[in-house]
C-alpha cells in the first residue's frame, strides 16, 4: 500500500494538479480569512470554514478525477489488476493519496487558528468541530470521487459526475419541502450529508454522526474495489 501511496502522491506533484489544487485552497482561504474574520476585526474562523465547504464541493471532483480513471486510459490498472498488491490495498492507497492532499490543504485552518490565538481568545472547541467536519465531510467526498473514476477512462467525466453527484447529495435537504411526507422526511434527515455535517461544526461530536461519514467512506471505498474485481475477471 505504501508503494501505491507515494506513487500516487508523485503523479499529483508530477503534474499541475496537486499544486493548482493546494494553490486555490490557500488562496482562498487566505482571501476568506481577509475579507471574513479579519475584515470585522474578529477572530471567529467559522466564515473562513463555511466557506471553505464550498471550495471543497467543486475541488473534490478535481482532486479525485483521474484516481482510477487515469489507469483504466493509459492501460496501467492491467499491471495493478495482475500485481501481488490487494485491490483493497490499491484502492486504499490510492483513497489515502488523495486523502493527504486534501488534509494538506486544510490543514491551512489550523495555522489561522494557532496565529489568531496569540492575540485574541478562540473557542478551540468550533475550530476543532469545524475542521473535524470539513475533514470527513471531504473525505466521503473523495471516496464517492473516487468509485465515479473507476466507472470511466475520461477524467472530465469523472469530474463532471463527482460534481453532479456531491452537489445533489448537498441539496438532498431542499426535497422535504417539496415531498412534505412524514416517513420521507425521516428518511432524508438521516442520510443527509447537510444535517450530519452541521452539528459537528458547533462541536456536538455525535458518534452517530461520525459513524455516518465513516460507513460513506467504507460503503464507497468497498464499491470502487468491487468495480476493479469485475474488470479484473472481465
Amino acid at each position: 500500500m505504501n508503494a501505491i501511496i507515494r506513487r500516487e502522491l508523485s503523479a499529483y506533484f508530477s503534474s499541475p494538479i496537486g499544486f493548482i489544487y493546494l494553490g486555490v485552497i490557500y488562496f482562498l482561504s487566505g482571501l476568506f480569512l481577509l475579507t471574513g474574520s479579519l475584515a470585522a476585526g474578529s477572530a471567529d474562523l467559522r466564515p473562513v470554514f463555511s466557506s471553505l465547504l464550498s471550495v471543497v464541493m467543486f475541488s473534490t471532483p478535481i482532486l479525485t478525477m483521474r484516481l482510477m480513471s487515469e489507469d483504466r486510459r493509459r492501460r496501467t490498472d492491467q499491471i495493478l489488476l495482475t500485481s501481488p498488491i490487494s485491490l483493497g490495498a490499491i484502492v486504499a492507497g490510492k483513497f489515502l493519496a488523495a486523502a493527504i492532499v486534501y488534509i494538506t490543504g486544510i490543514s491551512v485552518t489550523i495555522i489561522y487558528a494557532v496565529t489568531l490565538s496569540f492575540f485574541s481568545l478562540i473557542s478551540w472547541a468550533i475550530i476543532i468541530g469545524n475542521y473535524i467536519a470539513l475533514l470527513l465531510l471531504g473525505l466521503a467526498f473523495i471516496s464517492i470521487g473516487q468509485f465515479i473514476s473507476s466507472l470511466t477512462e475520461n477524467q472530465a467525466i469523472a469530474a463532471i459526475g463527482t460534481f453532479a453527484v456531491v452537489l445533489g447529495i448537498l441539496f438532498l435537504e431542499a426535497l422535504p419541502a417539496i415531498i412534505p411526507n412524514p416517513v420521507f422526511i425521516l428518511i432524508i434527515e438521516e442520510i443527509s450529508f447537510t444535517m450530519r455535517f452541521t452539528p459537528i461544526t458547533s462541536g456536538i461530536l455525535s458518534v452517530s454522526n461520525l459513524f455516518f461519514f465513516i460507513s460513506v467512506c467504507i460503503i464507497f471505498l468497498f464499491l470502487t474495489t468491487r468495480v476493479l474485481e469485475k474488470r479484473r475477471w472481465s
